[in-house]
């Protein structure tokens, strides 16, 4: 079954490639959709049977992949419960966003290539988290990327979204250049890249050294940090989180699948994957931790200004990413995964519905020109709402109600606390920005749900209009500062979006509400966790059982920053609205800080781009086209154009030019001879 799960998308997605307009829209759609959704059908009974029956781990051989010596790459499908997890989460969100395609992209006249596109995606993705060994896993991993590129970079003729995949691909290559020398190392030290071998040798090589760039180092901390850089390009933490806002220049259904649920918790995956490898090293625990909690606070006040409601959840992702690496790095591996898998439903469910707003909006993005859409779009306002309840972690401390964050994220911050060290310094920041995250999630909705219409002074609107009535009375306001645009309808009416755009949204409400509550036990409890983990990951009892133990207080804080942030956002969008322009005035250094994103972009392109054009530019006009073609293809093109202009005199069409000519010939012939 498992083989079936994996190669039917790859099957839909070449029916759906080679065929593109051939076989037409609508058959595309139904095979790569119908393809996930029977994946999807056949994941399901997995993971129930590892989470509530006895399933036992097992690996189903393929073929055999590369035989070289002591090298020996067999193509192998790994099933356990952490594979099982990973199968849910992967086809789920991916049938959905098929289902959801069918109206997002229903005038796009590239419908085969897009959903070929996405069931190539989900194809990798599946190699990936069923990897026996490191290449196989390296081969799904370069898959996403490379279906990541293709997908953010869709709708190719706009230059926005070229560059922004040409960025994506860039910064993951800086990351997956560690993730390789992290195999590389890996088979040299253990001599085999297979992941249970690996996993079983890495206690014995605690305290060895390795030579590494001139020096001696710990084995086990050289090979787990260089394996956490190709986690962090492809998660996008601190330093290579650039390429995750700038995706969302891809359409938002690609937004949901890649850079929500699935490929962007695939260095998590990885770390949890390899988790009996990182426990060896206490530096490089330290690193993840360090990382994963400076990358939950940045990504979380960024997060505050934005004003694409696209950009706010993707550095939303980011944080949340951050929480699951410093939940791995203080060794409570079972909950970074349990906020993996709760987070695929309520961020999935929050981007789609970002993508109902937009449809109903007509492609605007600026929450400044919303409001007052929660009569307009019910449907969707509810399913965000819900979205918006999971991901702020709302819920009762001391009992069992709650949303899905609301289990998951107080899961990690009282493994955080209970961890002592670091892990207490990583709670305190992961409060903090709980608060931000409860902050700008509310803002999100109040901005775009609640108030007055701000609809008259978008420019897409105004364009829908104008399109519509056959004027070119615009009337429109191109005022993106900071200032509030003007308020009215502009005579626009939003409407809901089709249903095959919103039964997903509904679906992953239920996932959003409920999957917490359902398999927290499973996932995080003291005594159930070991049962249901089965050696998957390495999994401390102790942790969790000193997470539950936490004094009230702690259990309390992610409650009353919720609460906090909650009521900020409603006094400063509902109840006070000249609040955020007062504090923008009063502290515009700060603002201008963050909404440049810390200033990263920028630092980077000083640093690394403009050195790299510079010495591109010195190459191309000193050495390419002035050494190489001068002296090279051109030099010798031009030697023959002056011989033939110096022949061309001797082509008289004389007779005695032709015997003069032969003459000092013979002569030189005889001379050559004679010399010789």
């Amino acid at each position: 079954m498992i083989l079936y799960i994996v190669l039917l998308p790859l099957l839909a997605a070449i029916i759906a490639g080679l065929g593109n307009r051939m076989i037409g829209n609508v058959p595309a759609k139904i095979v790569t959709t119908g393809a996930l959704f029977a994946s999807c059908a056949m994941s399901w009974p997995i993971f129930l049977s590892f989470a509530f029956g006895h399933a036992e781990p097992y690996v189903a051989p393929v073929f055999t992949w590369i035989q070289s010596g002591s090298f020996d790459a067999q193509w192998a499908l790994r099933v356990d419960t952490m594979t099982a997890m990973m199968l849910v989460v992967v086809t789920s969100v991916s049938a959905l966003v098929h289902l959801y395609s069918w109206g997002y992209m229903d005038e796009d006249p590239d419908q085969p290539r897009f959903f070929a596109y996405l069931s190539l995606f989900t194809f990798a993705m599946l190699m990936l988290v069923t990897a026996n060994n490191l290449l196989q896993m390296f081969f799904g991993w370069e898959g996403v990327g490379l279906a990541s590129y293709l997908l953010i970079g869709f709708w190719f003729r706009k230059p926005s979204a070229n560059a922004a995949a040409i960025k994506a691909f860039v910064v993951n290559r800086v990351g997956d250049l560690g993730f390789m020398m992290g195999i590389f190392g890996t088979y040299l030290v253990f001599n085999t890249i297979s992941i249970p071998e690996i996993l079983a040798a890495a206690p014995s090589m605690a305290g060895s050294t390795i030579g590494f760039l001139g020096h001696r180092f710990d084995t086990m901390t050289v090979l787990c940090l260089l394996l956490f850089i190709g986690a962090m390009g492809k998660s996008a933490q601190l330093g290579l989180h650039t390429w995750l806002p700038d995706a969302m220049e891809g359409p938002t259904p690609v937004s949901a699948l890649i850079h929500a649920a699935t490929m962007v918790t695939a260095g998590v995956f990885m770390v949890c994957r390899l988790s009996p490898m990182f426990e060896t090293s206490e530096t490089a625990l330290g690193v993840v931790t360090f990382v994963g909690a400076a990358t939950c606070l940045f990504a979380a006040t960024v997060g505050t200004v934005q004003n694409d409601i696209k950009r706010v959840i993707a550095y939303s992702t980011c944080s949340q990413l951050g929480y699951m690496f410093f939940a791995a790095g203080v060794g409570a591996y079972g909950a970074a995964m349990f906020h993996l898998f709760t987070h695929a439903f309520f961020k999935a469910l929050l981007f789609l519905g970002a993508g109902s707003v937009i449809h109903a909006m007509h492609h605007e993005q600026d929450m400044r020109y919303y409001g007052a859409l929660r009569k307009e779009i019910p449907i969707t306002f509810w399913a965000m709402t819900a979205g918006t309840l999971a991901i702020t972690g709302v819920g009762i401390p001391l009992t069992t109600f709650g949303f899905a964050g609301f289990f998951s994220k107080d899961g990690i911050l009282e493994a955080a606390y209970a961890s002592g060290g670091g892990g207490q310094l990583a709670f305190l920041v992961g409060v903090f920005a709980a608060l931000l995250t409860s902050f700008y999630s509310w803002r999100l909705v109040f901005l775009t749900f609640f108030g007055k219409p701000r609809w008259a002074a978008s420019e897409h609107i105004q364009h829908a209009l104008h399109d519509a009535h056959g004027h070119d009375d615009h009337g429109h306001s191109h005022d993106h500062g900071h200032h509030a645009p003007a308020t009215g309808t502009g005579g626009y009416h939003p409407h809901e979006s089709p249903w095959v755009m919103l039964i997903p949204l509904i679906v992953l409400s239920f996932g959003a509400v409920f999957a917490g509550f359902i398999f927290h036990h499973q996932f995080i409890g003291a005594e159930e966790g070991g049962e249901f983990w089965r050696g998957a990951i390495a999994f401390d009892a102790h942790l969790m059982h000193a997470a539950h133990e936490v004094p009230v207080w702690v259990k309390f804080s992610p409650f009353t920053v919720m609460l906090t942030g909650l009521a900020i956002a409603w006094l400063s969008y509902i109840r006070h609205t000249d609040w955020p322009r007062a504090f923008v005035e009063q502290f515009n250094v700060l603002y201008d800080f963050l909404l440049n994103k810390w200033y990263f972009d920028e630092l980077y392109n000083a640093i690394f781009v403009k050195p790299a054009f510079a010495i591109g530019r010195f190459f191309w006009k000193f050495g390419d086209v002035g050494f190489i073609d001068r002296f090279g293809p051109n030099g010798l093109s031009a030697l023959v154009v002056q011989g033939g202009k110096v022949t061309r005199k001797l082509q008289s069409g004389y007779l005695y030019t032709y015997a003069l000519v032969m003459l000092i010939g013979l002569a030189a012939a005889a001379t050559w001879a004679i010399v010789r």
